[in-house]
Parts: C-alpha cells; structure tokens; sequence
C-alpha cells in the first residue's frame, strides 16, 4: 500500500460513516476526578478498588501526551521501560523484561490488544491507535486471564462502537516533517448495534542524520542512499462491530490492517581494534579500559568493563554502517472478536483473535554487513473461554486458554567486502511452532464486610518444535535468498508446563480504602536457542503489598513489592554464524517500592506525582563472554559469574512530576496549560554492566498548551516533547565476530519534538 493510500484509507472510511450522523457525542465535564472503570479483573470496577499495581490513562490523555507508537507508552507508566532495537521492541516492569529476538522465547510481559496476545519483539513495535484507555499491571497476573507472564501485562483496549452517531479526529504537525492523522467514526445501525471506522496515517523523517557516503565494492550490493535514518511511515485502518442481538448477548468484532515502511535507526559504532579503543597487546593486562577476565596461552582475555566508547559523542550525527542504512517494510492484518452471553448465574465469554505478519527488507550493520530479510512471517491465533459470575457473595472465574504461533526466519548476515560478489557469514531458515495450552481460575471469598481472601491457580503446558536450518559460510554467493548451498538441519524439540498459584487478602475498611497483600508465582517455558541448546523455563514468586486511598478530591497510592527469581533467560550474541544464545541465570532479587498520587489542589489545578525505586540485581549467573584475546585464541568461550550485576533496563529510581492548570475563559472555552517530567536514574542496557552500556541519570521534560471552546467540539494544542533535547540509549551491546570485527553499538531513543495538533469531536 502506498503512503498516499493509507490517508485515503482513513478519511474516506471515516467521514462516509461521519456523512450520516445525525447525532454527536457530547464530551464529559473535567471539573472533578474522574472515576476510572478498568477490566483487569474481567468486571468493570473502579481501579480504586482493584488489589493490583495498576496505571491506566485514557485514550484522550495518550493523544494529548503524544503516545502514538508503543515505545512511547512508557510515558504513562513509571515502572514500564520500552526501548527499540531497530524494529524490535524490548518491554520491562519492574526489572523484569525479554531482551531476545529468538524464535522459542516468550516476553516475560504479557502484552495483548482487546485480549489477543502478542509475543514477537517485531509485532510488538505494531501501531496504537484509536485506544479507549491502556492498562499497565505490574506482577505476575497468570490466574486471570490470558497468557502467563512473570513480570506483568500490557492491556490496549481499543475504543469501541458508541450508542450514538459520532465522529473524532486529529492532525497534527511538528519538526522533522512530521504529520500524524487519525480519525474514526460511529454509526448507529438501531437498537441491534454500532460499527466504527477507525484509521490512522503517521510520518516523521530520520531523526539521526549521517555524513559518510555509502560505498561498496561488490557491484551485486546497491547501498541505500539516504543519509538519515528512525524514519517512520506507518498507516493503518481498522473496522469496528458491536451487535446486541438478543438480551444478554453482546458481540464484539474487528478487522485490522496496517502497514509500516521505514529506516531503522541506524546503529553509532566504534571499531573496538582501533588504537584508541583496543586492550593493547601486553600478555599480562588489558589497557584502555579493558579488564582481565581469564588468561589464555601466552596472553590474557579482556573484556571492555570500564571502557566508554560513546561518551561525548553527538547522538544525533554520526556515521552510519560503511554500506549504509536499510530499509524494512512490515504488513500485518488481524481479527479479534469478543463473545459474552449472560446466562442469568454467570456470564460465559469467548476472546479470540487472528493474525498475520510479514517482514521483509534488510537492516545495515556495523561496520559492513547487511542483514537480509527475504520475508519473515509470524502468524498466531489465542482463543480463551472463560465463565465467571458470583455466588452468595463469591466472586468467581474459570476459563482455558489456547495459544498457538506459527513462525520462520529466512535470511542472514551478508557482507559484499568478502568476496567479489559479497558473501553470507550466516544464514538460516528457522520455522518454529509454538503452543501453548493452559487452565486458571481465582475466586475471591468474603470473610467478614470489610475483609476478602483471593485464591488463583493456573496449570500451563507449553510444547515448541522447530527445523533449524543453517547454511555454511556462502563465500561469493551475493546477496541473494539462498536455497541450494550446503547446510545442516536440526530438529529441536520442548516440552514443559507449570502449576502456578496467587493467593492474597483484601481489606476494605471503608468506600475510600482499599488495603490488599498477596503472593503470587509466575512461570514463563523455556525453549531452545540459535545453537540447538535447550534453556530451562523462568520462575517467579512475588510477594506484594499495598494500600489504596481516595481522600476527597485526591488520590494517594502505595505498592511494596519483593520478588524472588530464579533462571532469567538472558540472551547473549557470541557467535554470529550461529545468533543468539541463551543462558539461564541462577537467581536475580529484585524489590521496590512505588508511590502514585493525584492531587486536585484546586477546582483549576491537578498535580499528580509518582516514585518509583527498585533493586535488581542477579544473585548467581553464570555466562559466557565474548572476549579480546591476546595470545592463543582459547578452545571454548569464556565464562564468569556475573552475581551483583544489576539487570537490564532497570533504572534504580524513576520520579515523576505532572502539573495541569485551567484557564477559564467564560464563553470562549478553556486554555489548559500542562507539564509533566521525569527524573530517571541510571541502568544499563546490557547484563555485563559495561560502563559503555550505562544509561546515566536525566531528565525528560513534555509542556503542552491547549484551548477548547465552550462546547468542546474542536481543540488546539501546542506541544514540545523531550524539552531537554537529550537522546537517551536504547540499545548497546559488543559484537564479535572471530577474525572480522570487534565493534560496539548504539542506539538512541527519540530527540526533542514539537508540533501543533488540531482536534475535532462530534
């Protein structure tokens, strides 16, 4: 689909349903707190009231703060950490994420869209649009719903077919060319139901701008000429069903479609073999900041611990990879469909959805190789069926679960400065079948008025079998899909399942408390990883505790949390010809404490406020390495136990600030004036805890302006995002390959934005 397409997509869809609406949805008053209603516990109930660690913001709050990709989500959360790999999207809660790319690994983060799940780090990077609200739960939420999870779960609830003609929209547009459209409308079809034409159409160009002129000395490789890459062109439409056939029943179904072309960011890199950079050659230590971490004949083993390459460099211009950027196109479709009937004792609700994703294209990578895609396909279906009602005051739930995803990789790591025509240092296909089959129920049992006790369980049975394949070193081959060249084939195989459990007290002194405590497990399977080796499957046991409070107009929240893992699957990159491998680790402890607050100081002022510190460190892993020798290159990689190491994407302490303020204007509307910061300590993007890989403390700072007329039917806002203009990492790791290259990488998330966006609602 061309990019002229998707805004045709989206307004001719959009305003023919507009075209007949008689009546128009009138907005809600904003001079008081607004009650929030979530389904996290699969009932409306006002999240006050719901014993779980939640954030939730309103699909108007999203647009208004600018959340229009999921690594942008992170805004509304303090405890989720989303950063992109190119196109791959990493998600953390609480220390607790998957940072892999391999085809038999789960996330750790349940991450679902109107109940469908979604599991591949590259369909997680799909668009968020024309969202009711989103849901953030931090902890293991296994007896519920859907499919298990360690850490937590991601909920988008998409904005639904409304009881009156109606019609939303908004465009905006900002520096780096950037325009974002989307629009959707309502129509009534009488008392049996409603449908909604939803679509959306996003652009921005390159936020990183390279100098270096792409060269290559294979004339079968053409480079890619832009000198900017993080561009985005993504558009999308989705069609909307709600029927009410008879009483009691209710019918919920969509259609979607979107489509993505970009650049993917490409990597800042330094070649670690520089005179700069490297250990020197000394036989007994390691200089520029290179550690001794095992000997080997006749030398040492270095590793870069407290080397910083990318200190001081400009985050924003920077050579790109000598081959240039690449250039990936992803389509993918989906059908969801929601069926629940009341039966009169309990309400029987069937949640399924469908969905189709391909990629194709190719990423650049330092310092010369290309990373084919001759079309990656993922394909997954998640059926739940679930019965839940109440009985003399016992609130209960049971249901099954069945997950099943059908993926294949098809390319590999091609560089034209080997060989005359270029030549593939690895390739292969790796058709991977995943399944996943599980039951759960909670019931929630009053003791006395005030005082209830939750008991969950959940049994999980995954199983996963693959055909990897792996071509050998393709020397002058091109860059071509290879087919005929020598290559092994491995058939791997995984079975595992797990009881997990979650039992918890709630106290409930009065309508505006809310005191809960639980402990709560959370399992995700193993599977096996790019070398044929099986991994065990991860546990968590997580002990919780919190309080929940409205005084008056404000609310004040408390959650403690301690958390005993053990295995972390953790993936490292130590040989390219074969990927990624997996390690699990011992042990890892993490425990935090988290502080939310929304204060109305006045009819016209809201502060809201957030603290967030955690520990999370491994208690006992033991890895492999990649190494610089000097000496006699070792038989077998080496190995450390990196215990005191903090995990990933953990930052210790995240502080956030918001401060809203209402201009009344009389007649002519309101002027809202809105800042919101936040203070992030430091991480690290690697488990290996380089001093290259850490992300220091900073800040990020978003202001807003926007007026509204009295009636509410239109809005203007002024927006700048990321006031300090600071790029912070996404992405950093070493990459080895024997005899070729020793180069470190670097990501950035996006710089300063601003723009101005128009608005309508009818």
């Amino acid at each position: 689909m061309k990019k002229s397409s998707y805004i045709s997509a989206l307004f001719v869809s959009a305003c023919c349903v507009a075209a007949t609406a008689p009546a128009f949805a009138q907005a809600a008053p904003d001079s008081e707190i607004k009650e929030i209603i979530v389904t996290a516990q699969n009932r409306k109930e006002n999240v006050q009231n719901v014993p779980i660690a939640i954030s939730v913001v309103s699909g108007e709050a999203l647009k208004s703060r600018g959340v229009t990709d999921f690594t942008s989500v992170q805004k509304v959360s303090p405890a989720l950490q989303i950063t992109s790999d190119t196109n791959n999207t990493r998600v953390t809660v609480r220390g607790i994420g998957s940072l892999t790319n391999n085809e038999a690994q789960d996330q750790s983060i349940a991450v679902n869209i109107d109940g469908e799940y979604l599991n591949r780090p590259t369909i997680l990077n799909a668009a968020i649009f024309d969202l009711d609200r989103v849901e953030v739960l931090r902890g293991p939420q296994g007896t519920l719903y859907g499919r298990n999870s360690t850490g937590g779960a991601v909920n988008f609830i998409t904005r639904k077919p409304g009881e009156r003609n109606a019609f939303n929209g908004s465009v905006s547009y900002g520096n780096f060319n950037a325009l974002h459209l989307e629009a959707g409308a309502d129509l009534v079809l009488g008392e049996a139901g409603a449908i909604r034409v939803a679509g959306f159409f996003r652009q921005h160009d390159g936020y990183s701008y390279h100098a270096n002129t792409p060269f290559s000395p294979s004339a079968a490789f053409v480079p890619s000429t832009s000198n900017r890459s993080d561009d985005d062109h993504t558009g999308g439409v989705r069609i909307s069903m709600r029927l009410k056939p008879v009483a009691g029943l209710t019918i919920d179904g969509s259609v979607e479609h979107v489509e993505q072309d970009v650049i993917p960011a490409a990597q800042m890199w330094t070649d670690m073999t520089g005179a700069a950079y490297n250990p020197g050659t000394s036989t007994t230590t390691c200089g520029n900041g290179w550690t001794v971490a095992g000997t080997t004949v006749g030398g040492v083993q270095c590793v870069p611990s407290n080397i910083n390459v990318q200190a001081g460099r400009d985050r924003s211009t920077f050579n790109s990879p000598l081959i240039g950027v690449g250039s990936l196109h992803q389509i993918s479709t989906a059908l969801r469909a929601r069926v629940a009937y009341d039966l009169g004792f309990a309400t029987l609700t069937y949640t399924g959805g469908y969905r189709s994703t391909k990629n194709t294209g190719g990423n650049a990578l330092s310092p010369a190789f290309f990373f084919t895609n001759y079309g990656g396909r993922v394909k997954t279906q998640s059926h739940e069926l679930r019965l839940n009602g109440t009985m003399g005051g016992v609130q209960w739930q049971t249901g099954v679960f069945y997950f099943y995803e059908k993926q294949n990789t098809n390319g590999g790591l091609y560089s034209p400065f080997i060989g005359a025509n270029g030549s593939y240092v690895n390739y292969f296909r790796h058709p991977t079948n995943s399944k996943s089959l599980s039951g759960f129920g909670q019931v929630e049992v009053p003791l006395t008025d005030k005082l209830t006790a939750v008991v969950g369980a959940r049994y999980t049975q995954d199983d996963r079998d693959a055909a990897f394949t792996n071509y050998a070193f393709a020397f002058g081959s091109g860059p071509i899909e290879l087919t005929t060249q020598p290559s092994t084939t491995t058939q791997l195989g995984y079975s595992g399942s797990k009881f997990t459990w979650a039992a918890g007290l709630n106290y409930k002194p009065n309508s505006a408390t809310m005191i809960y405590a639980k402990v709560s497990t959370g399992y995700k399977a193993g599977g096996f990883d790019g070398a044929g080796t099986n991994f065990r499957a991860e546990t968590n046991t997580a002990y919780e505790g919190g309080v929940k409070l409205k005084l008056g107009q404000h609310i004040l929240n408390f959650a403690g949390f301690y958390y005993d893992y053990k295995d972390l699957q953790n993936d490292v990159l130590l040989n390219p010809a074969i990927g990624a491998q997996t390690f699990n680790a011992g042990k890892a402890r993490i425990y935090g404490l988290e502080i939310d607050s929304t204060l109305r100081i006045t009819p016209n002022d809201t502060l809201t406020t957030s603290i967030n510190l955690l520990h999370a460190k491994y208690v006992d892993f033991t890895a492999s390495i990649a190494s610089y020798n000097i000496g006699t290159a070792p038989t077998s990689p080496l190995t450390a136990n990196l215990a005191g190491n903090r995990l990933p994407q953990t930052p210790n302490f995240v502080i956030t600030l918001g401060y809203d303020h209402v201009f009344r204007l009389g007649g002519a509307g309101t002027l809202t004036f809105s800042a919101f910061t936040r203070y992030k300590g430091n991480y690290y993007l690697d488990f290996y805890n380089y001093a290259s890989a850490r992300q220091g403390e900073r800040t990020q700072t978003d202001l807003s302006l926007e007026y509204k007329p009295a009636n509410k039917r239109y809005s203007v806002q002024a927006f700048v995002r990321n006031l300090e203009d600071y790029r912070s990492m996404a992405y950093a790791g070493n990459t080895v390959v024997p005899g070729v290259a020793n180069i470190y990488n670097f990501q950035f998330a996006a710089p300063r934005t601003y723009g101005v966006r128009l608005g309508v609602d009818f």
